[in-house]
């Protein structure tokens, strides 16, 4: 039947209650499977050989004395694993980041594998392996290399989106534009214009669990990989595609997650444990340890930013401008582009440009982190925010709400919005307790907005009813914050049955069709969708089931509140029938009952979130304290208020790491300094207030229920609130992230001395 995916205004029995969370007792007792808690009889266990060098060129790889070891059954190579991406790029570029083939690109860069009965006997093979390195000039530092001077990573990458095409290799591997109207005469309008440089340092996701998976290769060429990931019908498209395997005889399952936030939306050491598998006739289980997971998994990008901005003395902006450098490891990606997209899409401009530029550099490939790349534009466009607001006079919020976007506002990036939210969380905000708290000695206050697309893609569900009236939803779309039990009260309010009557579960790639990664915070937004959907697919059979078990017409069958009901006045005599009655007959009146729904999800709303963070500095030691956090966000319907809530707390919670602690550190030799959580800082409970949220609900035109994603746009305002907040206790615009202690005591010391 048709699917009509418009919003009406409806009245909710499930949805926005708050229901333990189904997989909580798993969790907290150890009964959950994560990625290492899975093994197969007879499997060996796998480890990765990587490079110790930033940049080096590979003569030679001798492996004869490793597979001679007692206990190795399989050695593999880049040979091992031929290109066989038919000049896709990007694929190549999975490949060959999975095990280095020509040259070793980053420190950590996989180059040899081993699989052994044992992990003692794998650590032994590898030292037995032997690598001849020309080791070649690295770069590390993305400023760096931009110029002309910097080593080239490779000689076969111009710089795309540039007309005409360059004649001269270099890192930057593309060009992205974004924007509308004329920029220079919309400076020339303005009282006041701010330019401003900015820097963020490259930062990890902090998963708790690291990657795991055990792989198994049959000698007919089929195959099985369970595997902590964020898309197993995405990883066994990638994963046969480089492996030469057939897609429909490589079956994949999911583990629980421990831990994503973007990091496991990439392929990294799957291909290689198929690839062991396929050589050594066994399943192996491959695990990286915490150093391998900093060193060679994916990372945010580092940036530099120039951020211009004019403003007229009543506070209308009249031009904004933006040039973002993105680091993206070794490999292009859309980092700059997503930057560039995303840095003015808070606010109403007739004159907006913004270019991103993606530059490759010796670290590792750069992967998502929660609304990927907007947080760091939005650090700098909020900061050159509030100092315009400084210097006309006016209020930094005040400022804001005079030029926020709105209904009818084209945005910077190109489409006009329909129904949005930041208007909504800025008057908020202005209204909130916190906004009005007093400061002591010390202290100050920031607050700054935050913008993410949310996408849709392709989803499909199944919805099977039991004989005994409960149901299962079967989905794919991977539960990385919540959504089993989101999906849950969602199909329990579109059969108008209690929810602890539904179980959702995540099915393997052999049982259902094709979705795609969960990410863009498109897991609940999609696959609610599509729920709904087989939802009333499933309606739609359970009322002809009760027709023909009341032997009236189907047009004389209407579903409330959970059962079918005959309408007319000559049905009156015919009680209700429950779901539990219609199941129970379903073998006399045509078999199982299910609904089943494949779509593409389009219509995700656009989310929008202003944050507000007092902080406390030390002026003798340069360290801050994080006083008081809110985060005010549009969630479009909260379908689960419990889970939104930790959303927006865990996005604000990982963003003051990030603003003030994390970040990755090279020495002059490229090699990562702090590959673990001893030196690579992540916030404690010690280090974090208690985070306040409120939810606004600004319904999605497009979705039934009015739902927009969530998980992402709460880690975009924090770097730029903090820093107002610093700046703002300290007197001095910092421009540096993460604002580390010695930073900041560097700057104080310079004021102090000038």
């Amino acid at each position: 039947m048709g699917f009509d995916p418009s919003y009406s205004v409806r009245t909710f029995k499930s949805v926005g209650t708050r229901p333990i969370r189904p997989d909580g007792f798993d969790k907290v007792t150890g009964r959950a499977r994560y990625g290492a808690d899975f093994n197969m009889p007879g499997q060996l266990v796998g480890s990765i050989l990587r490079s110790p060098h930033a940049h080096a060129r590979i003569r030679r790889i001798d492996t004869s004395k490793a597979e001679k070891l007692k206990g190795v059954k399989a050695v593999v190579t880049a040979a091992d694993l031929p290109d066989l991406t038919n000049g896709n790029s990007d694929l190549y570029d999975m490949l060959d980041n999975c095990m280095a083939r020509k040259k070793a690109l980053y420190d950590g860069h996989a180059v040899a594998a081993v699989a052994a009965v044992d992990a003692q006997t794998a650590a032994q093979a590898l030292d037995l392996i032997e690598v001849d390195y020309e080791v070649l000039a690295h770069v590390t530092d993305v400023d760096e290399a931009v110029k002309d001077s910097a080593p080239l990573l490779h000689e076969t990458v111009f710089t795309g989106g540039v007309e005409p095409k360059p004649t001269r290799p270099s890192n930057i591997a593309n060009r992205s534009q974004y924007g509308h109207g004329d920029i220079e005469a919309g400076f020339k309008e303005a009282d006041v214009v701010v330019a401003r440089s900015f820097k963020t340092e490259q930062t990890h996701q902090g998963y708790i669990e690291p990657h795991a998976c055990v792989a198994n290769v049959n000698a007919d060429g089929s195959g099985e990989l369970w595997v902590c990931t964020q898309g197993h019908f995405v990883f066994r498209q990638q994963c046969a595609t480089l492996l030469g395997m057939e897609v429909s005889k490589l079956r994949v399952t999911s583990s629980e997650i421990g831990g994503g936030f973007g990091g496991k939306t990439h392929i990294w050491a799957e291909p290689v444990a198929l690839a062991l598998s396929r050589k050594a006739g066994r399943p192996v289980k491959l695990v990286m340890s915490r150093e391998e997971v900093f060193r060679a998994s994916g990372p945010t990008s580092a940036t530099s930013i120039d951020v211009k901005i004019g403003v007229r003395k009543d506070g209308t902006i009249t031009a904004a401008s933006a040039t973002l450098r993105y680091s993206c490891g070794p490999y292009t990606g859309p980092w700059a582009m997503l930057g560039a997209m995303t840095s003015f899409a808070c606010y109403d401009l007739k004159n907006v440009q913004s270019v991103g530029y993606e530059v490759l550099v010796n670290r590792p490939k750069s992967a998502a982190y929660r609304a990927p790349s907007a947080p760091m534009a939005a650090f700098a466009v909020e900061s050159v925010i509030d100092e315009l607001a400084d210097k006309i006079g006016m209020n930094a919020l005040d400022l804001r709400i005079k030029n926020a976007a709105r209904e009818g506002t084209r945005s910077s990036y190109g489409p006009v919005y329909g129904p949005i939210g930041i208007g909504p969380t800025l008057e908020a905000v202005k209204n909130h307790p916190h906004m009005k708290a007093p400061l002591g000695k010390n202290q100050g206050r920031g607050m700054a907005c935050g913008f993410w697309f949310n996408f849709g893609g392709q989803t499909c569900t199944d919805l099977n009813i039991g004989i005994d009236g409960t149901v299962t939803l079967a989905v794919g779309t991977i539960d990385v914050g919540g959504s089993r039990a989101s999906l849950s009260l969602i199909a329990a309010e579109e059969l108008g049955i209690p929810y602890s009557q539904v179980q959702a579960v995540v099915a393997d790639t052999a049982t259902l069709g094709y979705n795609d990664m969960t990410d863009g915070s498109r897991g609940t937004f999609s696959t609610s969708m599509a729920t709904i959907s087989a939802g009333r697919n499933a309606i739609a059979e359970m009322r002809s089931r009760a027709a023909m078990m009341w032997s009236i017409p189907v047009e004389d069958v209407a579903w409330e509140d959970g059962h079918a009901v005959a309408k007319g006045d000559t049905h009156g005599n015919l009680a209700p029938l429950s779901v539990k009655d219609i199941a129970a007959a379903a073998a006399k009146t045509g078999g199982p009952i299910a609904g089943h729904s494949e779509l593409v999800a389009d219509g995700a709303g656009v989310s929008f979130a202003t944050h507000i963070c007092d902080v406390e500095v030390d002026p003798e030691t340069g360290s801050t304290r994080v006083l008081r956090y809110t985060v005010v966000q549009d969630a479009g319907k909260a379908v689960h208020p419990t889970y939104v809530e930790g959303q927006y707390q865990g996005g604000a919670a990982q963003g003051i790491g990030w603003a003030l602690n994390e970040e990755y550190i090279y020495g002059e030799d490229g090699r990562l300094q702090n590959p673990g959580f001893l030196d690579y800082r992540v916030p404690v409970c010690s280090d974090l207030p208690m985070i306040d949220t409120q939810i606004l609900e600004i319904p999605n035109p497009k979705h039934p229920y009015g739902v927009r994603g969530v998980g992402e746009t709460s880690i975009v305002p924090p770097l730029g609130a903090i820093a107002n907040a610093v700046s703002n206790a300290v007197g001095i615009r910092m421009a540096h992230i993460p604002m580390s202690p010695p930073r900041i005591l560097a700057a104080l010391e310079a004021k102090r001395a000038g």
